[in-house]
């Protein structure tokens, strides 16, 4: 059978509300609230303070009076729901309230289907969505942002995780969620969730209750969600369980700020137990209004409660649905409802009788127009972005100190933290984010740490690998459980560096018979069996994905090492340490220097003279004789200087050079392996040995795509050398340190090629632990201070080997050179430039004029040149003294003969 609703609906107008008549004499709005709290009496005074004051200002609503019923609900839900459903039998046009999520969340529902707009100013449930509740308004900035303050703090000190106490109810757990959100937006989290009854109901074995579990916890950071009764208990008993003094940090929402604000004055007891917290409230600018409001609080109030900002929220709520108002009737909208009268039952099995209840015409308008405000009110400029939230949400950071609070700074949804007021501040960058000084429980204005270690009287379970190779590194002492080696004493001094005591033990992980496996090792702290890691343990990034690593304290990719052998020295060895091409070139260059340095010297100095057989000798002499620096002709030239100098530098270069090379040659091991590194490992076929437990398996596999068949494991240096010396394996892959350690002992094995993974060994602990950056900080203070360098030497020092890397001494080559026989080469060019630019000048003023001919021949011109050239060669030739006498006396003899000339003319 179909369901069928039955519905009579009858209109009623109030007087003079059709379109074109005058306004309706009185406008009827509810409000509920819990007159038991503080928010409920605060709020209820500030409400009826702001509809007095709009009744009394005519230009508001042109003469209609806002007419304002007030519900108890008590703290009972079914109160509350009474309570609404007579303000919807009484027409009226909106409800301020409710105060709690909970009831907002019930109440939306039939705000929906009734039209009537709900405006609340405490209920700030983040999940109360306009999309699912559209005439539900949250007319105060809703708890996300407040959860994104908190999140900010906590970022801020350094903090990375806390633990959340909330009442269990809808405000509470969603607010705490958003919490969770927030922090993880930062890479922090919520450790644990601790959930007490709701509000009031909640009780001191309640409490005591989580705070004990809580002191079990390892965080010392408390967010406390909840309301002002609760929130006190919980404070009180803290502070009976010594959880108020230092090492603790307490934040506390909103409620706290209010109950500073209006409980005030604080007995002594509850002011004690309060000392230290931090809290929120509401920022509201400072203005002329604001102040004047606050002057008329003590009137308004008789003085039985103090003002706080959900106050002033209440005042501008009323304020913001009277212009609201006002516009809905200067738009021609009525005030009108139509009521239903009954509902039929599913199956027509029985009705409901909903005659009283009415749905507002109105009330869509009504609400737009309340969405479209736009107004300067007591608590700053009021408006909604789209999705409803405010327009510039801010919070004064409180810090509960002896006596009072004080202010540390704020926060918006801007620049988030700082010591600005939001209003004031031009800076929108959350680069430079600052607080005042704050004074934690305990007294101290110390930061602290945040964490401690857990108090459920356990040490911390430190594993570490029960190693049956490379024993230096890590071992238990034989006959005890005992554990030593290099990495237990950087863990050691580490540990030592903390400004807190850590209680640990050592576990031993492995059966002793072989190495065990560094997957399963690093897990076991994944699933909680051990608390840390310590020892050779890669940092790799398979465990990274589940556990979080400290600073690395030692580097150690992986390598390749082969076996070497003594090269034996041959009877032309001593012709190796150069290339065939290089040993050409320096024999050219060693010729092309005597011969320039004969150009340069032969006219001036009577070493580089005499018969063509004679400088030839000369020549071959000077150049192979400065390969020793024994030449003993002088040079007398300056251009022979120079060109000598930088020949005799190259010599000193070449002479170094082949003498390092071939000491190398000589001495230094070779491979005997084909395999010159990971990339020709690779592209062969044959085995390759691995310790067991390293990820040097994994690696090779799954990053090298090498088959497994290839693979050989093997559990030892002795296992090492064996298998090289019976080329069982064609090399070994492991990591640095171990190699280092391995080739100090076994000079005939060598690394080929250069790491190819970079990677370090570093100390594992649970994801986020707060101990990691800690140990991080102390390890790089070790090696700052040196310490680290000195484990290192105290238990991996050896005396290596001549020969423990990839040194195979490689024939010089040309290249190697060229730039020093480029510069040689020039060098000469320049010199024989200058030289004979100056030879010419010289043969020029010198030589004797050639006899005038008249019109000579072509014969006659060519016998010239050649004669010419003739005499530049003999020029050159003669020594430069002998030259000069031989053109004085052909200068005279030619005087002579014009003389002699001229007077047979005559």
């Amino acid at each position: 059978m179909n369901l069928v609703w039955v519905v009579s609906i009858l209109i009623i107008c109030i007087p003079g509300s059709t379109e074109g008549a005058s306004r309706p004499a009185v406008v009827n709005v509810g409000a509920m609230c819990t007159v038991g709290t503080i928010n409920g009496r605060v709020s209820k005074i500030a409400i009826e303070a702001a509809v007095n004051d709009v009744n009394s200002d005519p230009t508001i609503l042109g003469g209609t009076k806002l007419s304002i019923t007030f519900h108890d609900s008590n703290f009972s839900g079914f109160l509350g729901i009474i309570g609404a459903l007579k303000f919807m039998e009484s027409d009226t046009v909106a409800i301020i309230g409710p105060q709690t999520a909970v009831m907002a969340h019930i109440l939306s529902h039939l705000a929906n289907e009734l039209h009537v707009p709900l405006l609340s100013f405490t209920a700030l449930d983040p999940t109360l969505s306009s999309l699912q509740y559209p005439y539900f308004v949250q007319t105060a900035p809703n708890d996300l942002f407040q959860m994104a303050a908190i999140a900010d703090m906590v970022s801020y000190f350094g903090w990375t995780e806390v633990a959340a106490i909330f009442t269990d109810d809808d405000s509470g757990r969603n607010g705490v969620a958003a919490l969770g959100d927030k922090l993880a937006e930062k890479g922090l989290k919520i450790c644990y969730k601790a959930a007490l009854p709701p509000d009031p109901k909640a009780t001191r074995d309640d409490v005591k209750n989580q705070l004990v579990m809580i002191q079990m916890m390892e965080s010392r950071v408390i967010v406390l969600h909840t309301f002002a009764k609760s929130g006190l208990v919980v404070f009180d008993v803290a502070l009976e369980l010594g959880m108020m003094e230092s090492g603790y940090v307490w934040i506390a929402t909103a409620w706290l700020s209010t109950v500073l604000d209006s409980a005030s004055p604080l007995s002594s007891k509850t002011a004690n137990s309060i000392q230290g917290a931090l809290t929120l409230r509401p920022h509201t600018p400072v203005s002329e209004r604001k102040r004047a409001f606050i002057s008329r609080w003590n009137k308004l109030s008789n003085g039985s409660i103090g003002l706080n900002p959900y106050g002033l929220y209440a005042y501008d709520t009323v304020w913001m649905l009277a212009h609201a108002i006002n516009l809905l009737l200067d738009q021609g909208g009525t005030i009108s409802f139509s009521n239903i009268t009954s509902l039929g039952g599913p199956k027509g099995g029985g009705t409901v009788n909903l005659g009283a209840l009415s749905i507002f015409h109105g009330g869509k308008q009504l609400l737009d127009n309340i969405l479209q405000t736009n107004m300067t009110g007591l608590t700053g400029p009021i408006a909604f972005h789209p999705d409803r939230s405010p327009l510039n949400p801010a919070y004064d950071l409180i810090n509960i100190i002896e006596n009072g609070y004080q202010r540390i700074g704020y926060w918006s949804n801007y620049s988030r933290i700082s010591v600005v007021p939001p209003e004031t501040s031009s800076n929108r960058s959350t680069l430079n984010q600052h607080l005042h000084t704050v004074v934690w429980p305990g007294g101290t204005t110390v930061k602290p740490r945040g964490w401690v270690f857990p108090n459920n009287g356990k040490q911390l379970r430190i594993g570490v690998p029960n190693r049956v190779s490379y024993r230096d590194f890590v071992s238990r002492r034989n006959g005890t459980d005992i554990v030593e080696g290099y990495c237990i004493d950087i863990f050691l001094s580490a540990i030592k560096l903390l400004p807190y005591a850590v209680p640990y033990e050592f576990v031993l992980f492995g059966d002793g018979l072989k190495n065990p496996s560094y997957y399963e090792f690093v897990n076991m702290i994944a699933s909680g069996k051990f608390d840390a890691a310590v020892g050779d343990i890669a940092i790799v990034t398979n465990r990274t994905k589940i556990v979080d690593f400290t600073q690395p304290y030692i580097e150690s990719g992986l390598v390749v090492v082969a076996p070497v052998r003594r090269l034996n020295s041959r009877a032309w060895a001593f012709l190796k340490p150069f290339s065939a091409l290089m040993w050409g070139v320096t024999a050219a260059f060693f010729l092309i220097i005597g011969l320039v340095m004969w150009i340069l010297e032969h006219r001036i100095n009577d070493e580089f003279r005499g018969p063509p057989r004679k400088q030839i000798v000369t020549i071959l002499w000077f150049s192979f004789s400065t390969m020793f620096f024994a030449h003993r002709e002088n040079t007398v030239s300056t251009l022979g200087r120079m060109v000598l100098i930088i020949w005799l530098f190259i010599v000193l270069i070449i002479n170094s050079s082949y003498t390092a090379s071939l000491t190398s040659m000589l001495t230094v091991q070779q491979l005997e392996s084909p395999i010159t590194g990971i990339d020709t490992l690779v592209t062969s076929t044959e085995p390759i040995g691995y310790q067991i437990g390293s990820f040097a398996q994994n690696y090779l596999v799954e990053e090298l795509n090498i088959p497994r068949s290839r693979l050989v494991p093997l559990g030892s240096p002795e296992a090492y050398a064996d298998a090289l010396k019976k080329r069982t394996v064609a090399a070994v892959v492991d990591e640095k340190a171990y190699i280092e350690l391995f080739l100090s002992e076994n000079c005939m094995f060598s690394i080929r090629g250069q790491e190819f993974t970079k990677s370090g060994w570093g100390f594992a602990f649970p994801r986020d632990s707060p101990l990691t950056i800690d140990m991080s900080n102390a390890i790089l203070t070790l090696s700052e201070n040196g310490d680290l360098q000195k484990i290192h030497d105290k238990w991996l020092s050896r005396k290596t080997c001549a020969q423990t890397s990839d040194l195979i001494s490689d024939q010089l080559q040309l290249q190697s050179f060229w730039g020093l026989f480029l510069i040689c080469g020039i060098a000469c060019l320049i010199a024989l430039f200058i030289h004979f630019l100056l030879a010419l000048r010289q043969f020029s003023r010198h030589s004797p004029e050639a006899e005038d001919q008249t019109e000579p021949s072509s014969h006659s011109r060519r016998t010239s040149r050649s004669a010419r050239l003739h005499t530049f060669l003999s020029f050159i030739d003669e020594k430069a003294d002998e030259s000069k006498n031989n053109n004085k006396t052909k200068r005279k003899r030619k005087e002579m003969n014009d003389g002699i000339k001229w007077e047979g003319e005559l």
